[in-house]
């Protein structure tokens, strides 16, 4: 039980002393970078699925 509470008190010490903490800006920052890497990665997987699907029809199109 004594290494648990050891354990919490210096997760505690580093996460209030030693953590360096972003500021509300870079926070800000980072959210909108994120935001835009998704968006543009959710677009080319889109357009790749809108290829895929396109070239599948005509293939099957010429089976039958």
């Amino acid at each position: 039980m004594a290494a648990i509470t050891e354990y919490i008190k210096e997760s505690y010490i580093e996460l209030t002393q030693k953590v360096t903490w972003p500021t509300w800006r870079e926070l800000q920052s980072s959210a909108v970078l994120v935001l835009v890497a998704s968006i543009i990665i959710a677009l080319l997987i889109f357009g790749m699925d809108q290829i895929i699907h396109f070239v599948l029809d005509k293939f099957y199109m010429s089976l039958t």
